[in-house]
């Protein structure tokens, strides 16, 4: 690849040599497990400037924002802000609202949206029911909410990191025009030395190092619940949001040497030595197949900044190791 013509940024701005995504490219280090942790989203379209934490630095205003984040954090969400890929002029009138519970299994995954004229009224949230994943209560707590189609959310917030606007820009409008309903600016995915970085809604489905055409595979791939073949592996795949990092490394291993695309058909079982060093983690198939995965960092011998502007750090990445099992196809 060349790194100074990135596809995402082909024809647009340029990153710098030493931008953190581009020296995380120039490695190839794995995302496995790199998704940002969450059960659910709630994310509230917000037009104009974001700051570096967007819920309290926009013109949602602080105090709202802060609110609103610190309900969904309590119980095991994010909340973000979202806006159309093209100018960012203060909006006026209703605004878009999605709220998708993740599923610890992919196939329990669902999402809602609905148009509020008051963003406070996101505050009567059923929070309890969200987190339980209870799709019905959660829309009789959403006034005109209705059943959405998958959402993909690619992270554009330059205040975060520069190579999330550098990037992360071109790659929403180009990815708006093939599909503009369900492409958004999503103000922070976590994992800015990935970028262009990119959450697939309702499944909290994080990918990393996308250009244009994987998001157009992704999104006519989700519309069936589905992730794109060319994307499996530790490349583009940073794994589900619901679940523990060293699950959804396992998860996503076993979804790479499989080649199993439909996202309900795999899923990491729960364990108890998931935090353990070195954790074991079944992942099991839905005709019956299952393996154990052992998971571990492995030191890459590379110093990285994790984000553009900070220290350079000692670069591990996740790795899953299939230790029993049925086999799988010669790779």
């Amino acid at each position: 690849m060349d790194l100074g013509r990135h596809p995402a940024t082909s024809g647009h701005a340029r990153p710098a040599e030493d931008a953190c995504s581009v020296l995380w490219d120039r490695d190839g280090t794995s995302a496995f497990g790199t998704a940002a942790g969450a059960l659910f989203f709630v994310v509230l379209e917000q037009s104009g400037p974001w700051g570096r934490v967007a819920a309290q630095d926009s013109h949602l205003g602080a105090e709202l924002g802060a609110e609103l984040d610190s309900r969904c954090a309590v119980a095991g969400g994010r909340f973000m802000l979202i806006r159309r890929p093209s100018g960012h002029p203060d909006g006026v009138g209703p605004r878009r609202v999605l709220v998708a519970h993740a599923g610890v299994r992919a196939d329990d995954a669902w999402m809602v949206s609905a148009d509020v004229a008051r963003p406070g009224d996101l505050l009567e949230l059923d929070w309890s029911a969200l987190a339980r994943g209870h799709r019905a209560l959660v829309r009789a707590s959403l006034p005109g909410a209705e059943n959405a189609p998958p959402h993909l959310l690619i992270c554009t917030n330059g205040r975060r990191d520069v190579c999330c606007a550098v990037r992360g820009r071109p790659l929403a409008a180009a990815a708006a025009r093939l599909d503009p309903g369900r492409v958004w600016e999503v103000s922070h995915t976590g994992g800015h030395r990935f970028a262009p970085t990119a959450v697939l809604l309702p499944w909290g489905q994080g990918f990393a190092r996308l250009d244009e055409t994987m998001a157009g595979w992704v999104l006519d791939a989700s519309d069936t619940g589905h992730v794109p073949r060319e994307l499996l592996g530790g490349t583009h795949d940073r794994g589900r949001s619901p679940l523990p990092t060293a699950a959804q490394c396992a998860e996503s291993h076993v979804r790479a040497l499989t080649e199993e695309t439909r996202l309900g058909a795999l899923w990491a079982l729960p364990s108890d030595d998931v935090e353990e060093a070195d954790p074991v983690i079944e992942v099991a198939h839905e005709d019956g197949r299952s393996w154990r995965v052992r998971v571990w960092r492995r030191p890459t011998g590379g110093r990285r900044p994790e984000s553009c502007g900070k220290a350079v750090i000692a670069v591990q990445e996740l790795v899953g190791e299939v230790i029993d099992g049925p086999d799988l196809p010669a790779r």
